[in-house]
């Protein structure tokens, strides 16, 4: 394999909805350029792109899958990206290494979730997008419609280059706008016959012609002056201006294609190899200190490592990215990340499960190596003196969360290294230990995405695993003002245990007042401020204790443990022993005893005194409440907004999105646990949804009474 420069990659992220046909696509590319001799199919089990275990006992892609296509003297990388919104971690890893997107559509059903959650999310990382209608050999399968729906939804930016001449089970041949000729495939060869624009197709080719020549134009000023006298391009000027339109994201071209028949695949990868912008004309990436890295094959050595993953016979592959500089095989670099060195003995240029070594790679290109000692995904490798560190990939939060644990309890240790190495192959597999739910709390995109975990772990690593509900992170708080004394005595052989606690509590705001008097029936308390301690809590709210100890009640040196015991029942609410927060403390009295007193004593005291003022003082459950955006077809918005408010939702807003309908709710965490399952159920998998923490807000009287009662009786139980 030769040794291509950087003016000679292009880098394309291959997208398409569930079932838009991108691993057979995949597959006649590599035919195509001569890399198989064979296409597999996915029924078979035996595609380059779904290799692991999970894509062949599903049937569709898990995980992106990097290729390259070598063609008229371009390489052209392709990582090839699953179609399932569960997995969109992988789309976004990939849309943040490359400098295009190929989204393939399908002819039969035109615009799909899929295709509006995919093109969200690179209109969101600002790509530059191509359309490829593909399975127009299907028996449903609608040009004309798909276009007019692609317009309607995308807009007018939607310009075709290519249209068939015939949709269908007949469909094998296609005007190509570019070259004005006809291109027929016979078989699945890929070879195409060039025949001139039959006479009765001729003035629609000449239309669409004009409306691409427009449309180019308007991307530079030069040649729109010159479309302007000439009302024509050359080649030259058309592609350039193509590119140009795709850099500013102002136009999506549209191609046609059968992946399954290998039609059109050829001249795709001439006119990808023509359009896609090189690395160097997209915006250069900026550095951790906010340095713009400029992809120069003369400029330092850095490479940014964006995947990792463990496969058959080979171990550990390290993905990665040159972003500046020449990579040569036998460097040695530095990990920025980890402060270890590494030597890169070997380099690949990869598709799928196969690898070709070459020698070098020059900046903008991928590629593999394998074996690195201490290298992880998202970690920087540089030359000596190469400062550069990169942390551009931004990944969505969370929509589904569960608890886990082994069904065998030794097995625990095993399964957080497993669950630590897959989520270094997908960071939105999200891990978390959470000492306030005393679970492991596994966090992912959608009930699929984690059930692909549980396949995993089961069956590749041998660990057998339970999912559960995992409980609510609940807060506990106050809204009104009480007063508590608690006296600690404990009397046995030697010294005793003495300490007396007086104080009150109330409901914390920002910008109260300080404390000065209160009236508990017919008795007033003046407060003496000697010391504020204000303690913002690590769980949200704030805890602030005020000693306003007088003559010396008690003595100055037994205050921190006063605190450590309110701080006990803070960590465990008196209500649900969930975190309570947003309390102010007047600690105003108490006894000590001149022997017996210890800070046991007095941080048992307090702790008491707190619970019994806490519990005076009308206390309310908090449960967190978040912002959900879901987007769905028109016909779908009456099942969707009556589910919602079925979980007790606020609804915020509607609007239209995109051509499909939007509503923004507020919804309790608790009803959120199976949303992702019911809403692809009541919607037939036509909607998506994004969910992210909003604010604390007070649980209904009839829920807070379900929660006490709840946790009063597990009390009993663990007892």
């Amino acid at each position: 394999m030769k040794a291509y420069k950087t003016n000679e990659i292009k880098n394309i992220s291959l997208l398409g909805g569930k079932g838009s046909g991108k691993t057979s696509l995949a597959e006649s590319i590599m035919f195509e350029c001569g890399m198989l001799n064979r296409k597999g199919t996915i029924d078979n089990g035996n595609t380059v792109c779904d290799y692991f275990p999970v894509e062949k006992e599903y049937g569709y892609s898990v995980f992106s899958t990097l290729f390259y296509a070598e063609k008229n003297g371009k390489k052209i990388n392709f990582i090839d990206c699953p179609g399932s919104d569960d997995f969109v971690g992988n789309v976004i890893t990939a849309l943040n290494v490359t400098d295009a997107g190929l989204m393939l559509i399908d002819a039969q059903y035109g615009v799909e979730v899929g295709t509006q959650n995919q093109y969200r999310t690179v209109n969101r990382i600002k790509k530059p997008l191509i359309f490829a209608m593909n399975k127009l050999e299907a028996e449903k399968s609608d040009f004309d419609n798909v276009l007019t729906q692609l317009k309607e939804v995308f807009g007018n930016k939607v310009v075709p280059i290519q249209f068939p001449v015939t949709s269908g089970p007949g469909f094998n041949s296609i005007i190509d706008l570019l070259l004005m000729k006809q291109l027929t495939y016979s078989g699945d060869s890929g070879k195409a016959t060039i025949s001139d624009i039959p006479a009765d197709l001729a003035d629609k080719a000449e239309e669409m012609k004009a409306n691409l020549f427009e449309m180019a134009a308007e991307n530079d000023e030069e040649l729109m002056m010159k479309y302007l006298d000439e009302m024509e391009l050359n080649d030259e000027e058309t592609i350039d201006g193509i590119r140009k339109g795709l850099i500013d994201c102002s136009i999506i071209p549209l191609m046609c294609c059968s992946g399954e028949k290998n039609i059109g695949v050829d001249r795709m990868l001439e006119i990808l190899g023509e359009i896609v912008p090189a690395p160097t004309d997209m915006p250069a990436v900026k550095d951790t200190e906010g340095n713009e890295v400029k992809i120069d094959p003369n400029g330092p050595l850095s490479l940014f490592f964006f995947k990792t993953t463990v496969e058959p016979h080979i171990g550990e592959v390290s993905y990665f990215k040159v972003m500046s500089g020449t990579l040569k095989a036998g460097t040695d670099l530095n990990n920025m990340n980890r402060g270890s060195k590494e030597r890169i003995a070997q380099l690949n240029a990869v598709y799928g499960l196969g690898k070709t070594q070459v020698d070098m790679f020059e900046a903008g290109d991928i590629g593999a190596t394998v074996k690195l000692k201490d290298v992880r995904r998202g970690n920087t490798l540089n030359e000596k003196d190469c400062e550069h560190v990169y942390d551009f990939i931004q990944y969505p939060a969370p929509k589904y969360q569960r608890a886990i644990k082994p069904q065998n309890e030794s097995e625990i240790e095993k399964l957080g290294a497993v669950l630590n190495r897959m989520h270094e192959e997908d960071p939105t597999w999200l891990i978390e230990q959470s000492k306030e739910l005393k679970q492991t709390i596994v966090s992912g995109q959608g009930e699929f995405h984690l059930r692909t975990l549980k396949w995993r772990i089961e069956n590749n690593d041998k660990v057998m695993i339970d999912y559960l509900e995992p409980k609510i992170p609940y807060r506990e708080t106050i809204t009104k003002a009480a007063r508590a004394d608690y006296r600690h005595k404990k009397q046995s052989g030697g010294s005793g245990q003495f300490g007396e606690v007086h104080l009150i509590v109330e409901p914390y705001k920002e910008g109260m007042p300080e404390p000065d008097t209160y009236k508990f029936g017919n008795q007033e308390f003046k407060m003496s401020v000697r010391d504020k301690q204000e303690m913002p809590l690590e769980w949200g709210g704030k805890l602030v204790i005020y000693n306003c100890i007088v003559g010396g009640a008690i003595d100055a040196r037994f205050i921190p443990a006063i605190v450590k015991g309110i701080m006990d029942r803070m960590e465990q609410g008196p209500l649900t022993g969930s975190y309570a927060r947003d309390v102010r403390v007047c600690i105003y009295d108490g006894k000590m005893h001149p022997v017996d007193s210890n800070e046991i004593s007095f941080r048992l005291a307090a702790r008491n005194a707190f619970s019994m003022a806490f519990r005076e003082a009308n206390p309310k459950v908090l449960e967190p409440i978040y912002d959900v955006e879901v987007i769905m077809p028109a016909e779908c918005m009456g099942d969707v907004m009556s589910d919602l408010q079925g979980r007790r939702a606020i609804i915020m807003g509607m609007n239209e999105a995109s051509g499909m309908q939007q509503i923004n709710a507020k919804v309790p965490l608790k009803e959120m646990s199976s949303y992702s399952t019911a809403l692809s159920s009541i919607t037939g998998g036509r909607a998506s949804f994004t969910m992210k923490f909003a604010s604390y807000e007070l649980v209904p009287g009839d829920v807070q009474e379900k929660l006490l009662k709840e946790y009063e009786e597990s009390k009993q139980e663990e007892d």
